[in-house]
């Protein structure tokens, strides 16, 4: 995929907006009950893929990676965060969000290509923005805490304090907690700024 101009102006903007939140409290929740943060980052690479395609959501989804692991170095909340200092747990997914959201988007839209109104033509964006949002978002979660799961489980609970053979369904919960609130706020955002950037620009993505 070439790299246009537009596309570079898109990562540029988006990923400003990623730096914006990962820099404050905005972007990583911290919540009282959980020892890992929610998180809205994820956003961007959903919209970034939706318009300008895979790549330039890979590019942000960089930036929420290395922002994870940032704050993993220097603004850690839990002992637990230790986690994110592993690339696959904190880099890995949020790649695969803009991979995952885009060929959603694309698919959703697919199902609606016979419909030529104006109004098909909107209501499949909207149809197709919120299974992305959805799916990005799920994305996230579950590959985030698989990743620790799978590389670090045991280490992870004893930091938490928990016994590691209930640590699948501590996971679970968090992916309950966290993820059932960051898909529908992502399901808004998105639908509603990936609208109103096709008036913008005045054609489909």
């Amino acid at each position: 995929m070439k790299i246009s101009t537009r596309r570079l102006v898109v990562i540029g903007m988006l990923a400003a907006i990623s730096i914006v939140l990962g820099a404050t409290p905005l972007g990583f929740i911290t919540l009282p009950f959980s020892p890992t943060k929610a998180t809205i980052m994820h956003i961007p690479v959903i919209i970034g893929s939706i318009m300008e395609g895979p790549v330039v959501g890979l590019f942000i989804g960089l930036v929420f990676g290395g922002f994870s692991m940032y704050q993993a170095v220097a603004m850690p909340t839990s002992p637990a965060q230790f986690v994110f200092l592993d690339p696959i747990v904190a880099i890995l997914p949020r790649l695969c969000i803009a991979i995952t959201s885009y060929y959603t988007y694309v698919g959703i839209k697919r199902l609606f290509k016979d419909r030529d109104s104006s109004k098909g033509a909107k209501g499949s964006h909207m149809l197709a923005s919120a299974f992305a949002g959805a799916v990005g978002t799920v994305t996230n979660t579950a590959g985030v805490l698989s990743a620790i799961y799978l590389r670090h489980g045991v280490e992870y609970a004893g930091k938490i304090g928990i016994p590691a053979a209930g640590l699948g369904k501590f996971l679970i919960g968090i992916a309950v907690t966290h993820g059932i609130p960051e898909i529908v706020v992502a399901i808004v955002i998105v639908s509603a700024v990936t609208g109103a950037l096709q008036k913008i620009y005045n054609k489909g993505f």
